[in-house]
């Protein structure tokens, strides 16, 4: 059986020809999401992953559709293949199988892909770190106290004041204060 999933990432985006092109492909049933595909949780997704059977093939109008990146369509087409269910994409002509030796080598390309993806957004990021740094910028959150005023603090503290008295006035947690203490 050929089960359709259609996906727009607003309520305000139609599904027409996506469900259109389904139900060209004959799908018996199609099952939908009005969300984003970063969303991990889509019930629409979930439902039809629940209702395929072994033999059954999940069909979308476009990859994207199932999936935003790569890693997220290898770990969806994984588990369907797993389930003995296929996959197919109407706008790139790809069926992955994984009980054919195509089938395979598809799933082996597009995991090697997935990996290449992470490989690139790792590298990407580093770099951005790294001109960051040689401008200057640290990152992370700034600093709450400076060091006058954690000598202030250190001498509230050593003439009795209590840590909760400190904490209320700085409108911080106690752990805040303590922190700082014992950090400069």
């Amino acid at each position: 059986m050929n089960i359709g999933y259609a996906r727009v990432s607003t309520g305000l985006q139609n599904l027409d020809l996506q469900k259109d092109s389904l139900k060209k492909y004959n799908c018996e049933k199609i099952f939908t999401d009005h969300m984003s595909g970063s969303k991990r949780e889509r019930p629409g997704l979930k439902s039809a992953i629940e209702f395929s059977r072994p033999g059954d093939t999940i069909v979308v109008w476009r990859l994207d559709r199932l999936g935003r990146n790569m890693e997220d369509l290898i770990n969806i087409v994984n588990s369907l293949n797993n389930k003995g269910v296929s996959f197919h994409s109407l706008q790139e002509n790809i069926t992955m199988d994984k009980s054919s030796s195509t089938g395979q080598l598809m799933f082996h390309l597009f995991a090697a892909f997935a990996e290449f993806e992470r490989n690139l957004i790792l590298e990407r990021s580093a770099a951005g770190r790294e001109a960051a740094r040689a401008r200057g910028r640290l990152g992370g959150r700034p600093e709450k106290f400076s060091e006058q005023d954690v000598k202030l603090l250190k001498t509230l503290v050593e003439s009795g004041t209590p840590i909760k008295s400190i904490a209320d006035y700085w409108g911080v947690s106690r752990t805040t204060i303590y922190r700082y203490i014992n950090k400069f």
